[in-house]
């Protein structure tokens, strides 16, 4: 879907382009417990299996029927040699750019895992409450994410340079929840993780896309979320194994101190994306 999106966008909409995948990404996300609870307590766990199944086919008949193929004409060029092409492999700022991505998807994934038991546990929230300040990560999203992004494309900012901005902010909302006395610390700390989040990810979709040499787009894209598929595995066991060692504290801070180091990484990057225009 993300390769696919350089022969359907222009290249002055794509990170536009890739904000709306991530938009409708988010909402299923956000509908999708509500409804597979409700379908469960209406029709049970086969009822959500047929429900399930049949939107997929849906979703797949809709797609045949009224998306139509298209060639991406940067692909008709056939003047590069495979040798000509630098592997993935080989791609230094890639790898630091995955590590980077690894990072912030890692701390962003707390807000499913180790942040809602913290709500309950120090300040006594009920799982209502909890889901209000989650709604508010998702309304932000949802409201401020395609405009800061049209935004920042019109005014030409670098992607690295947001990227920078994202990260630190994603790290800063951590060092906030080391503030336990005051339950409205959880809002700020929130609102900042989803300013981070709106910067991060859909400049993050872009640059990975951008970096890509022609014919390689599928690689380098399958890292990237794979990154984030890591993330996901890892974020759980890494907050929950601190914190039943050393408690939330340390948790917050190792989480902030990573959040750091990857906006370090992206300093370099920056640095080295210049020398390698200028060589």
């Amino acid at each position: 879907m993300f390769v696919s999106l350089g022969a359907y966008a222009k290249p002055e909409n794509r990170t536009r382009a890739l904000t709306l995948v991530r938009l409708a990404v988010n909402l299923g996300f956000a509908a999708g417990p509500a409804l597979g609870g409700l379908i469960i307590m209406g029709m049970g766990y086969s009822g959500l299996f047929w429900v399930d199944g049949a939107s997929c086919i849906l979703s797949i008949s809709i797609f045949a029927l009224l998306v139509k193929e298209k060639k991406n004409a940067e692909h008709n060029d056939k003047t590069e040699t495979a040798a000509d092409i630098k592997s993935v492999f080989h791609d230094k700022i890639f790898w630091v750019f995955l590590f980077v991505s690894f990072i912030t998807a890692m701390i962003f994934f707390q807000l499913f895992t180790t942040l809602p038991l913290y709500h309950n546990e120090k300040f006594g929230l009920s799982e209502f409450q909890t889901g209000l300040l989650m709604t508010l990560n998702g309304l932000l999203i949802f409201s401020l994410e395609m405009p800061t992004v049209g935004f920042m494309e019109r005014k030409g900012f670098p992607k690295i340079k947001i990227i920078i901005a994202g990260s630190f902010l994603m790290a800063f909302s951590f060092i906030l929840l080391l503030i336990n006395v005051w339950a409205g610390i959880l809002v700020i700390a929130m609102i900042c993780i989803s300013i981070g989040e709106i910067l991060t990810f859909p400049f993050s979709n872009a640059f990975a896309l951008s970096r890509a040499p022609r014919g390689q787009e599928g690689r380098y894209m399958a890292l990237y979320t794979m990154s984030f598929s890591l993330a996901h595995i890892v974020s759980s066991k890494v907050g929950f194994g601190i914190i039943a060692v050393f408690h939330y504290q340390m948790n917050w801070l190792f989480m902030a101190s990573s959040g750091f180091v990857a906006t370090l990484c992206c300093f370099w990057i920056k640095k080295a994306l210049t020398r390698e225009r200028i060589s």
